[in-house]
């Protein structure tokens, strides 16, 4: 299959996309973000300062938006595509879950989905686009680690 040839500015889509990636994760972060409730539950010690949050979020926020530049640009209505939109919509819904409804079970199950669709965006896009395969890799890492403590803090939890 041949890639697809697109009208769009490819510089532009990639600035569009770190820009609207970036504001709406943050958003949602600061929005509903860590509150009395998660500094009050108990955390094992693997958990990270509160701190490094932020810096890892918008590096992994710049590597997802620069994977869905490529891959707007390549294959707009292809299933790589579909699934970074089901990637997105599900580590968008995670905060909520846990900092505003405190389900800790439920956004468990959510980032299990997440991890998920990010291994299945990986092994989509590593044949037809390695670099956006390899910019998933470190947020693979990442939402494994945050899984892992997840499910950590709820059992702790429970």
């Amino acid at each position: 299959m041949t890639p697809a040839r697109s009208s769009l500015n490819p510089i532009l889509v990639h600035v569009l996309a770190i820009v609207v990636v970036i504001a709406v994760g943050s958003g949602i972060g600061t929005t509903i973000g860590p509150d009395e409730w998660f500094r009050s539950i108990e955390k094992p010690v693997f958990n990270p300062p509160s701190w490094v949050f932020a810096p890892v979020w918008t590096i992994l926020y710049v590597f997802i938006a620069i994977a869905f530049a490529r891959t707007l640009l390549r294959d707009p209505k292809g299933p790589a595509m579909q699934v970074w939109i089901v990637q997105m919509l599900l580590n968008w819904s995670w905060t909520p879950l846990w900092f505003g409804l405190h389900m800790m079970w439920g956004a468990f199950a959510v980032i299990v989905a997440l991890w998920i669709s990010i291994l299945t965006f990986i092994v989509l896009t590593r044949k037809t686009d390695p670099v956006s395969a390899l910019l998933f890799v470190p947020y693979l890492a990442w939402v494994s680690f945050a899984a892992v403590l997840n499910g950590t803090i709820a059992a702790m939890n429970s």
